[in-house]
Parts: C-alpha cells; structure tokens; sequence
C-alpha cells in the first residue's frame, strides 16, 4: 500500500508504534521512515542516544523507547517530515502531538485546527498548544496540539479550519424564495438533507423541480458535513411537469389552425 499510495498501513504503523505501556509513560518520538535512504540526521541529533547509531547509512532508524524522552530535536532535523512527538500523559482525557509543519500561514497558540489522517482526511477538530519557529537555525516549525487520546494512532497534519460562514442572501431556490442564510438555518435545526429541506420549506419543489437549487445545496451540505458531494443524495424527484421544446408548441399550434 505504501509504495502505491504513499500511505502506510497498518501494520507499517505497528512496526514504529511504541507499545500502549510507552505511550502511557509519557513524551516519546514516532519514526515513520520506511525506505531505506541515505539519510541520518534523526540519529546524530538525539543527544540520548536513543537513535541508535547506524551501521549503513540507508539503514531505517531504530528507537531505542526507553531512552526517549520527546525533546523533539529528532522532528526538527528530520527533512522528511517522518518523525512526530507523542504525549499521552499530557491530560486525563487528551494528548498532545508535535509535528512539523511547514505551510503558511503559521496556526497560532490558540487556535482551533482540522486534524488530518495520514491520507490527508479531516477526522477531527484539534487546539493548537504552541508553535516553536527558530528562526536563527531556519529549523521546520513545530505545531503541538491537543486532541482526543482515541486519535493518538491516527492524526498525523493539521489544516486551517474553515472560517464560520458569513451572511449571505445569496437567492438559492427561486421557486420557494430561499436564500443561502434560509438553507444554512435549515441546516442547523438539523435538516441536513435535501428531502428534509423539501419537506419542510418546499426547496426544489416549484416548475424547476431543482434544477437550480439541488446542486447548490448539496454543495453546502457537503461542506458542513464534511463528507464529499457524491456520498449525498440529491432527494426524490417526482416532476409534475414535463419539459417541452418550443418548436413542439409551435408545431401543435400550426395544427390546430
């Protein structure tokens, strides 16, 4: 799976993965390296020694758990973005991640962040701790954030979460005179698909039968489900008019005559 997708499995997950005990006990580093590579900064960073020394510079690395401590000076020299920091014990009910991240604009302390998978799907919401920027040794940037301990094996990026959707009287369905504010009022009384929107405010309903205003609203359901547009259905269709061409009215006009 890896080779065809860049995602490892699971059970290249379990093969770095510190056992439940070590995640327990407190900050330790995930090495996610997989190929071998002529690569070696991660062992001759580690003060510890925790990193042991490699014998052929395209070894993996090898973690010696009970020597880490998650100091981080593994992430930051890192220059495949392969190693985060994990830190069960930060709370009772959550842990803390650090990984590298090396978009912009920077998250700030603070902030409330999407979780991503290693496929690079939104799981959850995530607070961002800190941000270390060592601006004097250009060192990638360090995100911590905090999230729910279920996530631990799970969450690997974070992305900006979408700003709160402003005011918009945008027309939506012409037929019924609903606007986009109309639609995401709908939305959150907790009418979150199109059959529930027609049943209880006639969307889609009028001499358009939807045309318009189904596409519309299935993309702003999307959005505020987050799930992809084709997982949703576009409701029934029970058209009580039929589309004719105007060359056919002419024509049965004509023959009337």
């Amino acid at each position: 799976m890896l080779s065809r997708t860049g995602i490892p499995s699971a059970d290249d997950l379990a093969g770095v993965f510190p056992s439940e005990e070590r995640l327990k006990a407190g900050a330790v580093a995930v090495i996610e390296c997989f190929e071998r590579i002529p690569c070696n900064p991660c062992a001759t960073s580690c003060p510890r020694g925790a990193i042991r020394p490699f014998e052929d510079i395209n070894d993996t690395p090898a973690l010696d758990v009970e020597k880490c401590n998650g100091c981080a000076l593994c992430l930051a020299k890192c220059p495949g973005l392969a190693i985060m920091i994990v830190d069960e014990s930060w709370s009772e009910d959550r842990a803390l991640i650090k990984i590298p991240y090396e978009f912009r604009p920077l998250p700030e302390k603070g902030d409330i962040v999407l979780a991503l998978d290693r496929s690079g799907t939104p799981v959850a919401t995530a607070d961002v701790i800190s941000v270390l920027l060592n601006k004097a040794t250009n060192r990638v940037p360090i995100i911590s954030i905090a999230i729910d301990k279920s996530l631990i094996k799970t969450v690997r990026n974070i992305c900006p979460a979408p700003p709160p959707p402003t005011e918009d009287a945008s027309i939506v369905c012409r037929c019924s005179d609903l606007d986009m504010n109309d639609i995401r009022e709908l939305m959150e009384q907790g009418y979150t698909s199109v059959d529930e929107m027609k049943r209880v405010a006639r969307l889609g309903m009028g001499p358009c039968q939807g045309r318009n205003c189904v596409p519309i609203v299935l993309g702003e359901l999307a959005r505020y489900l987050n799930k992809p547009v084709a997982d949703l259905s576009p409701g029934a269709f029970r058209p009580v008019v039929k589309a004719i061409k105007l060359g056919e009215l002419a024509k049965s006009a004509k023959g009337n005559e």
